[in-house]
Order: structure tokens, then sequence, then C-alpha cells
């Protein structure tokens, strides 16, 4: 498989006081097309900022980010806005769905903004992502009238929309209870099968159980990076 993002020698250097922190310290990595990998290690380890930087949310104090070409460190602000919408998809903890759009109105969202798709289809495409996420009897609902679990699967419908080359989801099972957060993973992992490339950052355990590769950092470091059969 072809690497998709490929971090270089990335540092990551924040100011706090007098003393900067070292959130990241020299990682590289690459990530192939259609895997399936996770990112766990205790708080403070270097889990978000690593999501971070592969989304172009952050720039790396020193080294390389490449993801689907793009080399991030060398555009502008509005060029990342750009290249984020088109190449990513974003997954939160807390699902982030818009409180006064409807479930088929917040998948329809990103494709109003990047103009993806035809005006004219974009219900449709919308409709067709509810569906294979299993949520499309709720698409005229608003997310207060959603389970937990209904809302994560419209979000991750919302994070499709735009057919990203990444998918990166942020603790996506930390608000759900356990079952559904299981769900959540197989569902993931079904993705990942159809060819979608997914990076997760978890505390959750089951994820290691689903994913083609666990990557495992300590103060900010990768100390352990396994490839698993069973994905």
């Amino acid at each position: 498989m072809s690497a998709l993002a490929s971090l270089q020698h990335v540092s990551k250097q924040y100011a706090s006081g007098a003393t900067p922190c070292l959130a990241l310290a020299d990682v590289s990595l690459e990530i192939a097309r259609g895997e399936f990998t996770v990112i766990v290690g205790a708080s403070g380890s270097g889990k978000s900022t690593l999501l971070g930087l592969l989304a172009g949310i952050d720039r790396a104090t020193s080294g390389s980010v490449i993801v689907d070409g793009a080399t991030l460190g060398t555009l502008s602000e509005r060029a990342l806005s750009r290249w984020r919408g088109r190449t990513l998809g974003l997954v939160f903890q807390f699902f982030q769905l818009l409180p006064t759009l409807t479930a088929l109105e917040n998948v329809m969202l990103p494709m109003d903004f990047c103009r993806t798709h035809r005006a004219d289809a974009r219900v449709t495409h919308a409709m067709a992502l509810l569906e294979q996420l299993g949520v499309d009897d709720q698409a005229h609902k608003l997310p207060s009238q959603l389970s937990g679990g209904q809302q994560q699967r419209v979000a991750v419908a919302r994070a499709l929309a735009n057919d990203p080359a990444l998918v990166l989801a942020d603790e996506p099972t930390g608000n759900l209870d356990s079952r559904t957060g299981r769900s959540l993973l197989e569902l993931l992992a079904t993705l990942a099968r159809q060819g979608r490339t997914i990076v997760m950052v978890t505390h959750d355990v089951h994820a290691l159980e689903v994913a083609h590769r666990a990557i495992t950092l300590e103060d900010g470091r990768v100390v352990r990076d396994e490839r698993r059969a069973h994905g």
C-alpha cells in the first residue's frame, strides 16, 4: 500500500511560560492508504498534537508533514482551509453537529461549503451516506432528537460527505456507552475494509481489536508501532 500521509522528523514545541513544552519529539512515520490506524498513549503523550498536525490545524516546529501529496508546512492558512475541506473528514468526541440543522442538513453542509457536488445531487448523496451508516430513517430529525450513537453515525456521514482521502477521529467513542462504542468501531473497520484511510486517537482498548495498526506514543515519541493481522 502506498503512503497517504508521511511525517518526517517532526517535532512540535509549545511556549509554556519560561519552560517550552515539547509535545512531539522527532516523530517519523507513514500512514498507508486504506489503513485503519489507532494512536494510543497516556494523556499528554502527544496524541492530539499528532492528529492536529495531520489535520493542518497545527504546524510542526520542525520536520515535514505531507498528506495526500500536500506539504502542509508550505501552505497558507487560506490554502490549508481549502485543502482541509476537500481532503479530510473529521469526527469528534462530542459530535459537533449543528443543533438547528437536521441530520440530513448536517451531512450536506461540507458539500455546500466546498461545492464538491452539484446542488441538485447533494440531498441524494447525503441520504446515501446516512443509509450506509444505518441512520437514513433519522434524516429529518434534529440532533437533540437523536441518541448519542445516532449522532455519532451522522457525524461520520458528514465526515465522508466530500469523499475525503483521510478520516481523522478524535476519541469518537469517548462519549458513547460501551455497546454503542463497539458498534461505531466496527463501522469504522468496515469503512477501512472499503478502502477508507482512518487515523483515530483513542483510549478505547477495544479499538485494538479492529484496527490494522496501533501506534503508541509516550512523552511525544513513538515507543511502539504494531501492525495487526485482524484489521
